[in-house]
């Protein structure tokens, strides 16, 4: 009996030893879960803090790329000629990426010649557009591959402001144009000639003023129709550009009428330079539409200070010049004072 007391003990604890020994395996595996768990969350949170921290370089790398694209633009709208807006996209270019050498070429020739020439020297070429109008060409090297993205970025920015510097030549160009003829407004003309004058005033020097008038005009428009007079007075603007210097000043006064001066010109230049006029008109074919024209101008020259000392002396003097010259023949030049052909 003893004997089995004993030994139903042993069982018993044996029993016990054994549930006991199963409840610690499952707490050992509860805490192990719960380990395991407190390390993935743990883990979530440094990929949550490394992502957070990897969208905020992000974001501080575009702040910094819109700050500068800002500045850029800002610094840029400020001038208004290619030059003056690439020195300040060179100069940002330069605080932003490593470059060795950065070129604007803004006269446009053809791109496969250029990048022949170029090539050998290591240049890369970056095509600045507008929609599909090209507006020049950037020559760069020395940016490296981490850098590209970033500098076609600013290039693209630098065509828009270039876009917005020839829209404004456009339109400045456009305000001061005669739409017809292409030479200067009457208003826009008056403003510079009155410049010219005190120029003139002030250095004490000769300028010259031309009245020009297209020959029997209306006769023009009468047989061959008004849209065959306006191709004749845009041609004739066409040909008092090509015969005068870059700094003379060319007009349209009205209707058929011209104007040029010419600064630092005398007497004897000035007639020169109408004479030419007359004579590549007179032997100007002009083809509009189906017909061939030849026009003949008359034309009235009055010198600064000698026949006046304001705008509007010099004005009736070559418009009484520009009478004498119609009344003696027409297709002539008459200076003020000057009574025969």
């Amino acid at each position: 009996m003893f004997s089995f007391l004993i030994l139903l003990m042993i069982v018993f604890v044996g029993v016990m030893f054994y549930l006991v020994k199963i409840v610690v395996f499952q707490l050992e595996q509860r805490a192990d879960e719960d380990i395991l768990k407190s390390k993935e969350t743990f883990q979530n949170i440094i990929n949550q803090k490394d992502k957070a921290y990897t969208e905020k370089a992000r974001l501080e790398k575009e702040a910094t790329q819109i700050f500068t694209l800002y500045e850029m633009t800002k610094n840029i709208s400020s001038h208004l000629n290619e030059k003056e807006a690439f020195e300040v996209f060179h100069q940002k270019l330069k605080e932003n990426i490593v470059v060795e050498d950065c070129q604007l070429v803004v006269d446009l020739g053809d791109e496969e010649s250029l990048k022949e020439k170029m090539a050998p020297n290591g240049y890369a070429i970056f095509v600045l557009r507008s929609k599909e109008e090209n507006l020049g060409y950037l020559l760069y090297k020395g940016v490296s591959g981490k850098d590209n993205d970033k500098f076609n970025i600013l290039a693209h920015q630098f065509a828009l402001a270039l876009k917005r510097i020839k829209l404004y030549k456009d339109l400045e160009r456009l305000s001061v144009t005669d739409g017809l003829t292409n030479v200067y407004t009457r208003r826009y003309f008056m403003e510079r000639f009155e410049e010219e004058i005190k120029r003139a005033a002030a250095k004490k020097i000769k300028l010259s003023f031309l009245m020009l008038d297209v020959d029997h005009f209306k006769m023009v428009n009468d047989q061959y129709g008004h849209l065959t007079g306006d191709y004749v007075l845009k041609e004739v603007g066409l040909i008092i550009k090509e015969s005068i210097r870059e700094i003379d000043i060319a007009g349209r006064f009205g209707g058929e009428e011209f104007c040029v001066v010419l600064p630092e010109t005398d007497a004897e230049g000035a007639l020169l330079v109408a004479e030419r006029i007359r004579k590549v008109t007179e032997q100007r074919l002009i083809k509009a539409y189906d017909n061939s024209i030849h026009i003949t101008l008359s034309i009235g020259v009055s010198m600064y200070p000698a026949d006046g000392k304001q705008a509007e002396e010099l004005i009736d003097k070559a418009d009484w010049s520009l009478y004498r010259a119609k009344s003696q023949g027409r297709n002539c030049v008459v200076a003020f004072g000057q009574y025969n052909s």
